[in-house]
Parts: structure tokens; sequence; C-alpha cells
């Protein structure tokens, strides 16, 4: 029954989370989780080591560094920094696992600016600190600081707006440009709604433009690309299935408090997890099958986390270790 189980979510934590709840152990794959109380923010890191593990978890072989964080989205800037200082660590622990140059980065912006959830990479873009031009023609030195890292940037559209794939984009300007890593943003699709805008996936295995609402494009990766890439992406929308599979949950726990309604509520609870979410994209189908939900205040939210994304990214550029 678990192989019939298609959650829509690209967070490897969550992946993780589904195999648990139905007690079953992934080999190949390791989860570590630190959680600091007084900032509220817990980190997460999903490992996957072998093949198998791969191929379970239908997701590629590397890490996957989560970062959950309720004030995220909340308009304060105090927050802010705390989470982008964390991202920054985050980043800098991913890349110590990649030997080589580190002085030139290209950071993609990936998604469509005129759709508010799919605008979290232009809008990143938007705010770097770009150095690769006044570095290559002035040098270090006019930046007041010899250790700071050659950015350059591009927010390459979709393919309904270019008419081509975002990676063949994207190989052309590794090819001319030569960068040494790429940083990939993109908006990602969550399970659990508790996690949108309040989630940060850092990865080392690369990205599939447009995978949040299921469209996947060619992958943007080592494989690919010929260099390290590393994705951070931040769930910006869930599935209708899973808002109406979250709505069941808490019916359960009503009808379990309801003298009248406790024996619904029993048949109800006799299903797992698997069967209540494949139940409900049964019962909302085909309607409401494939649409996506995000919260109302999705522009102010978006924007304001492109800027934590954003401040992570400078300040990592800022000095090469």
């Amino acid at each position: 029954m678990i192989d019939k189980f298609n959650v829509r979510t690209d967070l490897a934590l969550e992946e993780k989370e589904r195999f648990e709840s139905d007690d079953v152990e992934i080999s190949g794959v390791v989860l570590e989780e630190h959680y600091d109380e007084q900032k509220e923010i817990r980190i997460t890191m999903v490992k996957i080591e072998t093949e198998k593990g791969a191929r379970t978890m239908g997701k590629p072989v590397g890490n996957y560094l989560t970062l959950e964080a309720p004030g995220m989205a909340d308009d304060n800037e105090e927050i802010h920094r705390d989470i982008s200082d964390e991202l920054e660590k985050l980043l800098r622990r991913i890349l110590k696992d990649h030997k080589g140059k580190q002085e030139s980065v290209l950071v993609v912006g990936l998604g469509n600016r005129m759709v508010t959830p799919d605008a979290l990479g232009p809008y990143v873009a938007d705010h770097l600190n770009i150095t690769r031009h006044v570095i290559r023609e002035y040098g270090r030195y006019a930046l007041h600081d010899q250790r700071m890292r050659l950015v350059s940037a591009i927010v390459p559209g979709v393919m309904g707006q270019t008419g081509m794939e975002t990676v063949e984009i994207v190989k052309g300007i590794v090819k001319e440009t030569e960068p040494d890593l790429v940083i990939a943003i993109d908006a990602l699709a969550a399970r659990n709604t508790k996690r949108l805008n309040r989630t940060i996936q850092v990865a080392d295995t690369g990205i599939q433009p447009g995978s949040g609402v299921g469209n996947h494009r060619s992958a943007i990766c080592q494989e690919t690309l010929g260099i390290p890439v590393i994705a951070i992406g931040v769930p910006t929308v869930v599935d209708a299935a899973t808002i109406v599979n979250d709505s069941m949950e808490n019916l359960i726990q009503a009808l379990e408090t309801s003298e009248a309604l406790r024996g619904v509520g029993l048949v109800l609870q006799g299903y797992n997890a698997t069967e209540k979410y494949e139940l409900v994209k049964e019962l909302i189908s085909p309607h409401l099958n494939g649409m996506f939900v995000t919260p109302k205040d999705i522009d102010d939210t978006v924007r304001r986390i492109s800027r934590i994304v954003c401040d992570a990214i400078n300040q990592l550029c800022v000095c090469v270790e």
C-alpha cells in the first residue's frame, strides 16, 4: 500500500516522516535533529547515503538540511536576522563537503515573477549583492574585501515565457561565465500546512524547476551542469488533497468528543494515514485533484522570506573560508 501513496511534497523531511508514521525503517537514510529553544529554530538533516535509500525516498543521494521557524512568515526583523544567520551556517556546512574552488557563484532565481507563490527566486535575485562585474573590472580591493566571492545572477523565467528548458539557459550561462558553484532558489510544495512559508530546505543535489506544482522540468544539478549545485527551496503551496486530509484529521478528533458520533470517528480512525489520504484524493477528484492552495498574505510573506534568503547568500559570499 505504501508504494501507491504518492504524497505531494518536495521536502525530504516530510518524505522521511511519512515512513516513520507507518513504522517503516529506511535503509541508507540517516536523520539528525537539533532544536534551538531560544530562537525557536529546528534544524533537521536527512542524509540519503545509498541508491536503495534514494529509490525509497524518491530523491537523489545527498544531504537535505531543513530549517523550520514559526516566526519566518511574521513581520519581525530580529527573528528574520536569526533565521538568516542560521541559513548562512547551513549553506557553509553543506559547502564544506564540496572540494575545489568556490570563488565564483552563479545564483539562479527560478520561478515566475508574475505568479506570487512562484516568485521567490526572482525576488531573491532582485536584492543580491552582485559583484562579478565590479571585481573583474577593478579587482576585489574596489569592494574593500579581498575574500569576497564573485557573484552573478540570472532569472531565467519559465518555459511558457521563454520556450526553452531552464537548464538549457543555465547551461549556456555556465559555459560562458564558468562559475565554480550554482545556487538555485525555487518555491516548493509541502505536505503539512504548518510548514508553509515557515520552512527552508537546503540540498546539495540540485533541483527540478516546477516540481512544487508537479510540473517537472529537466533537473539543474551537477550531472547536467558539471559543477556543484546547491538548491534552496521554500514551500509556498500545498495541494487541495492535503487541506482536506488535514481537515479530516481535525474532524476525527472532534467526533471522538461527541457521544452521538463517536462511532463514526472510530471507523475513520481505523484507516491509516496512507488510506486516509488516498480516500481524500478519490473523493475530491477530478475537480479539485490538481488544485494548489497558498495563504492569502502570500504577497508580503514571499517578499519577507526572499530577503531572509538573500541576506544569507549575501553574507555567505562576503567571506570565502
